[in-house]
């Protein structure tokens, strides 16, 4: 009986399956919402000035990054659910997430590049502080980190397949 309690018990990542589904539809439609707003007021009143673009580049800066963050917790949602539920699930090859270190590395990935789009942010709002220079540090250093990280995962993988 406890057996297939435990066995039952992996349909409660559902519940991670949905919140982060919804989380990703979310994300998703806010940030297109937010494009059409700031498109909608760029019609309205245009500024072609030079500030005028650097802070239409920081709205659209700012709107892929909650783009990229739909996409975390998209990733999330199906490899959560490919790994619990179903691995039958039709995806592209580059999406599809067989064991715990698939989905690792996906998040990975992205909290890479989605540290870099903070990182500009951050730069083209940039007053002349030094406080980019600690926060581009801080990004190096995680990144750096995360490298590594997925750097020894991919050799310790490779030593495995060897005979």
């Amino acid at each position: 009986m406890l057996r297939r309690i435990l066995a039952a018990s992996r349909f409660l990542v559902l519940f991670a399956v949905a919140g982060s589904f919804a989380a990703f539809a979310t994300l998703l439609v806010w940030g297109a919402v937010r494009t059409v707003a700031i498109v909608a007021h760029l019609l309205a009143a245009p500024d072609v000035s030079a500030k005028g673009l650097k802070t239409l580049s920081l709205a659209f800066i700012e709107i892929i990054d909650v783009f990229l963050l739909a996409t975390v917790f998209y990733i999330v949602a199906l490899g959560l659910y490919e790994l619990f539920i179903d691995d039958r699930i039709e995806l592209p090859a580059w999406l599809a997430i067989h064991d715990l270190e698939d989905l690792k590395v996906k998040l990975t990935s992205i909290v890479v590049v989605v540290l870099g789009v903070v990182f500009l942010g951050h730069a083209v709002k940039w007053d002349g502080g030094v406080e980019l220079l600690h926060l581009g540090a801080a990004i190096a250093l995680v990144v750096g980190a995360l490298t590594y990280f997925l750097s020894q995962k991919t050799r310790k993988s490779k030593a495995d397949e060897r005979p």
